[in-house]
């Protein structure tokens, strides 16, 4: 029943609101008027008999688009004979002689500077006009905002503060912002090559409504993400979107292309630690290898023990891309598993496995070992006397001391 009285008073409201559209139409409001009302005109007609700035002969000393832009009389008067009153009607509708409509910009914009100094030309930024007849017939007769962007990017002398071209930020959404489907097909728009959100949107834009699982892990987990705006999900008093289809449902077989090929920064939503590791668990997971350990580390080679060894391959692994051992492990010495080998407790140089490069201390022989007992140098070199004042020539201090 409810159902029902639902539908009943959905359609009550449809008539009412087409009523009241019926009513309006009819109350004589005319039209808005262009200028295809007030003269005849081709843009495309004239393109092959004059230039644009023969007939707007004002735009290139322009410094403000509220400047009278439109062609005058005089203007026409240079291919016309404006006396001849027989030939008035060739471009004037009876005795409509009222001046072309200009309307108020909102934007501030120097013609003079763009054509002067960066040697522009009209359909620069104009595109289309010279292809129809009145320029608002053609869809970018006025520049897009990705046109401005082509110089105002950050990157150039250009600035690119929105204060720089728009008296009023107020409200100020680009059109295709404003279609009903924006919200379901942003995701595809931003990753176009082109896109350029960035031109308005910082980093931290996207965390207004998209919340990684950084912050909620508990429910938003990789076998149980929350639908969009889900009931009881609120953050600091305000509702919020967590992330639900930023990949495609097959991503689960092919993430490790774009990790491999590091086409995606994983870590900007997931906690590699833990979230990773759902899948990758020693029992029961559904891709489990065996507990998170790769492919590559159950070679036989894959770490050998010995001075003059070379490590084995993780050494060729880590040398190549230690972002890949950073995924897991802490490459700044305070993971276990790297300590288990890379320790010097005995401090008799030539004994253990290497860490740093050749050459490592041939540029200079000082370093905050000396002084602070936190040194990272202390994770790995751990005899008695490595520290702050030790025994000159003893241990790790004879490394250099001799």
């Amino acid at each position: 029943m409810k159902i029902k009285y639902f539908y009943a008073a959905l359609a009550i409201m449809l008539v009412s609101f087409l009523t009241i559209a019926a009513i309006n139409s009819s109350d004589g409001d005319e039209p808005v008027k262009t200028n295809k009302d007030i003269i005849k005109f081709s843009h495309s007609f004239h393109k092959e008999l004059a230039q644009c700035e023969e007939c707007h002969t004002k735009v290139k000393e322009s410094t403000s688009l509220n400047t009278r832009l439109l062609p005058e009389k005089a203007a026409c008067a240079t291919c016309h004979d404006v006396n001849d009153e027989k030939n008035c009607t060739q471009c004037h509708y009876g005795e409509n002689f009222e001046p072309l409509i200009q309307k108020k910009s909102a934007l501030i914009f120097d013609h003079n500077a763009h054509i002067t100094n960066e040697k522009f030309v009209c359909e620069n930024c104009h595109k289309g006009i010279s292809d129809v007849d009145y320029s608002f017939q053609s869809a970018n007769y006025k520049p897009s905002m990705s046109i401005c962007t082509d110089c105002h990017n950050g990157r150039t002398v250009a600035v690119n503060d929105c204060e720089s071209c728009h008296i009023s930020t107020v409200n100020l959404i680009p059109t295709d912002h404003k279609e009903v489907s924006f919200l379901r097909s942003h995701k595809f728009n931003a990753l176009k090559e082109n896109s350029k959100c960035q031109m308005c949107h910082d980093n931290s834009f996207c965390e207004s409504c998209h919340v990684s699982t950084t912050m909620i892990t508990e429910n938003n987990s990789s076998r149980n993400f929350v639908t969009p705006y889900s009931p009881h999900k609120f953050i600091d008093n305000t509702k919020q979107q967590n992330i639900t289809r930023v990949h495609d449902l097959n991503y689960r077989f092919t993430h490790g292309i774009d990790l491999k090929g590091k086409s995606a920064e994983c870590q900007t939503c997931h906690q590699t630690e833990t979230f990773c590791a759902e899948c990758h668990e020693s029992k029961g997971g559904d891709f489990a290898l065996e507990g998170n350990v790769p492919v590559s580390h159950k070679m036989p080679n894959f770490v050998t023990i010995g001075v003059g060894t070379g490590g084995g391959q993780h050494a060729m692994l880590a040398r190549r891309d230690i972002e890949r051992c950073a995924a897991c492990h802490d490459v700044q010495g305070a993971d276990a598993n790297c300590i288990l080998c890379h320790t010097d407790n005995d401090g008799i140089k030539g004994t253990n496995p290497k860490t740093h490069i050749k050459s490592f201390m041939s540029n200079s022989e000082d370093g905050d070992w000396h002084a602070d007992r936190g040194s990272v140098c202390y994770s790995c070199h751990t005899d008695a006397n490595a520290r702050p004042g030790g025994v000159r020539g003893v241990g790790f201090c004879g490394y250099c001391h001799r």
